[in-house]
């Protein structure tokens, strides 16, 4: 099982989800091919409601500690009610594009 379906899971198994979507975004990142090491959630769940957005945040990295044990380095985190994910018409934001330098032949080669 591979990290985006170990993380499925775990939020699966931890939240009543109407909505949930795991995205590898490594290859936008200079690291090696197969490095499962940045990922994006966007979950939509009446768990969420009557919490900040920093609570709703913990909730996400405290059930998925285990990967950045592992080697996780990045997470990005959408979390939304029903009612937040239908006001954004089922859309999450796109993510930026790596800081720390994209995938290139220059970066690479380096």
């Amino acid at each position: 099982m591979n990290r985006r379906e170990r993380i499925e899971n775990t939020l699966a198994q931890h939240l009543s989800l109407q909505h949930l979507e795991v995205q590898d975004e490594s290859h936008g990142h200079n690291v090696p091919d197969g490095a499962e090491s940045h990922f994006k959630v966007v979950a939509v769940s009446e768990a969420f409601a009557d919490k900040r957005l920093i609570q709703r945040h913990r909730m996400i990295n405290e059930l998925v500690a285990n990967e950045f044990d592992q080697g996780m380095h990045a997470l990005a985190i959408h979390v939304y009610t029903q009612a937040e994910w239908q006001e954004r018409f089922n859309q999450a934001p796109m993510s930026p594009p790596c800081a720390g330098g994209e995938k290139s032949s220059e970066a690479t080669s380096l």
